[in-house]
């Protein structure tokens, strides 16, 4: 095995030594085409990120315990990962080596980005949702009518996103006689599905008609509390109905396939469960002169009546 490498490599030798000489620009070519013809799936750990408004990607790096790399990835890809590049995330890679023959310089294009592990996580999630579904969780016999009027709504969210922002200004404009109560929850986190089954109940017990359970976008790691089994439960088991209202991304979380309606964002949510009140009054408008229409005429008749029997000899 060894005098087969040691064979190998004086050949190598001889045949190097034997062709002309490449110029600078044709090894960096040569090493160009031979990079960027592999496809590769890499871990590393984000340690720097620039997203600036306007470019038309993304860069970053990414890094181990004994080497960084800089990455590039295209803004509508990255778009499409529903991953946020954060520093100190573990993310998993896919892409090739790209270089830059001039400078000499090295670059990784990632084609598609997830987080490290996010493919077991998915497979969990999964086999949860299968099991509630067979339970009968999902089921819509079991779901609760979500009427488009209440008195009071409860509010679950964070108090600090823009989520809490929107629903509020949302029902305060299209209806502002609605009682809002906000459980003001954290919505990421270890305990935040705990945390957001207590609050369920509390609004209950409140005596809020309906619950919004909304937030704002997320990766798939941030919403996994949305995920959570014991969440699932709680809105199952609430006694008034729940609306979700869970960002902008394009996974469905669990507590969307469990809760009585799922809307797609929190303002979608906060529409759900409160009329517009301007088209009320309009449609009040239109009622009140169809009746005094009807009135008129009702009372022309009997005018007409009354004219024609006192009008008998």
């Amino acid at each position: 095995m060894l005098l087969s490498q040691a064979s190998s490599q004086r050949t190598a030798r001889k045949e190097a030594a034997s062709s002309r000489p490449l110029s600078v620009s044709e090894a960096m070519l040569r090493a160009k085409d031979s990079l960027e013809a592999l496809t590769v799936v890499l871990i590393g750990e984000v340690s720097e990120v620039n997203a600036k408004a306007g470019y038309k990607a993304v860069y970053f790096t990414v890094k181990d315990a004994g080497a960084s790399l800089p990455c590039m990835m295209w803004l509508n890809r990255y778009r499409q990962s529903g991953v946020e590049l954060a520093v100190g995330r573990r993310v998993e890679l896919t892409g090739r080596f790209t270089l830059y023959a001039p400078k000499g310089r090295m670059n990784f294009e990632v084609f598609s980005v997830s987080v490290a592990g996010e493919g077991d996580l998915r497979q969990k999630v999964a086999q949860l949702a299968r099991d509630l579904e067979r339970e009968g969780l999902m089921d819509a016999g079991r779901k609760r009518r979500v009427l488009r009027m209440y008195e009071h709504v409860g509010l679950v969210t964070s108090p600090r996103g823009d989520a809490v922002h929107d629903v509020m200004r949302t029902m305060r404009r299209r209806f502002p006689l609605t009682r809002i109560s906000l459980a003001g929850v954290a919505v990421e986190g270890a305990h935040a599905a705990t945390g957001m089954a207590e609050a369920l109940a509390s609004c209950a017990a409140a005596g809020c008609e309906a619950i919004l359970l909304v937030r704002g976008g997320g990766s798939f790691e941030d919403l996994m509390p949305f995920n959570d089994e014991s969440l699932a439960r709680a809105i199952a088991g609430c006694p008034v109905p729940v609306v979700t209202g869970i960002g902008h991304e394009p996974d469905t979380t669990i507590a969307d396939m469990v809760a009585d309606v799922r809307a797609s964002t929190p303002t979608a949510a906060a529409e759900r469960v409160t009329p517009d009140k301007e088209a009320l009054d309009r449609d009040m408008a239109v009622r009140a002169g169809l009746l005094s229409r009807s009135v008129e005429r009702t009372l022309a008749r009997r005018a007409d009546g009354v004219g024609a029997y006192a009008s008998r000899p």
